[in-house]
Order: C-alpha cells, then sequence, then structure tokens
C-alpha cells in the first residue's frame, strides 16, 4: 500500500489547486476529492487505504 500512497503524493502534488475540489472517488457512498482523499492519505488513516484501494482499481493510480 506504500507504493501507492507514493503514487498519489507524487500526482496530487501535480495536480492545479483550481481541480482539487474535483471529486475522484466514492468510498461507502461519500465522495472524496483530491484534497479530502490527501489529508485522508497523508494520515495514513483506514479510510485513506480504502481510497487509495478505490483510485488504483479505477486506474488513476
Amino acid at each position: 500500500m506504500e507504493n501507492e500512497r507514493e503514487k498519489f503524493l507524487k500526482i496530487y502534488a501535480e495536480i492545479p489547486e483550481g481541480l482539487r475540489a474535483d471529486i475522484i472517488a466514492i468510498v461507502d457512498n461519500k465522495t472524496y476529492t483530491w484534497d479530502t482523499a490527501y489529508l485522508e492519505i497523508k494520515d495514513k488513516t483506514k479510510l485513506g487505504e480504502k481510497i487509495l484501494k478505490t483510485l488504483k482499481s479505477v486506474g488513476i493510480i
């Protein structure tokens, strides 16, 4: 999972600020933007792990 985390953080760093409010994942019927996903993934939460799995399954990372 650490490899996916690193990939996400690199991609996030390249995303223009104007796009960071866009929804990128739906987990447990809740939507997550680049910014909210970043916070969860950066803090290595269980929700962050779920978001990473979702992003990997749809090909974002």
